[in-house]
């Protein structure tokens, strides 16, 4: 068993004024007891989630803590809730196929790479907020 996390999830729960924080630290919670499988993200949620947090909040120090949730802080005593994974040039193709085609749905070129890996990899279900996932992978929230 094996989930992918999304953006949504380590910027809410780095930021404690974002309306999705309590489910995300109940999900963070889940996925460091092993309730959802093995987690796995992205070097493009990466992106995505440190260029959110800096965003929402102009606060880079939270952006870094964001950041951390992904690749751990030894500094901090942070260990990383989920294994990185790289978009790899085959997912990237498949991510660009879908984006291009009606089966994009709205997702962005970032949502489209995380669907791609997560088949690449046979990751089970999408750890996410965002119901522009839903009939496409199976999303817990």
């Amino acid at each position: 068993m094996s989930a992918f996390v999304d953006t949504g999830v380590f910027v809410a729960f780095a930021n404690v004024k974002d309306r999705d924080h309590a489910a995300a630290e109940e999900l963070a919670d889940r996925l460091r007891r092993g309730e959802l499988g093995v987690p796995y993200t992205s070097d493009y949620v990466f992106d995505e989630v440190v260029t959110t947090a800096l965003s929402r909040t102009g606060n880079p120090d939270l952006a870094v803590r964001a950041g951390s949730l992904i690749l751990g802080s030894p500094e901090s005593s942070v260990k990383p809730l989920a294994r990185l994974l790289r978009v790899d040039a085959a997912a990237f193709s498949d991510a660009w196929a879908a984006f291009r085609s009606k089966r994009s749905r709205g997702l962005s070129f970032t949502d489209q790479t995380t669907v791609a890996l997560m088949r690449q990899a046979g990751i089970d279900s999408l750890v996410s907020f965002d119901s522009g996932f839903d009939g496409i992978v199976r999303r817990v929230s």
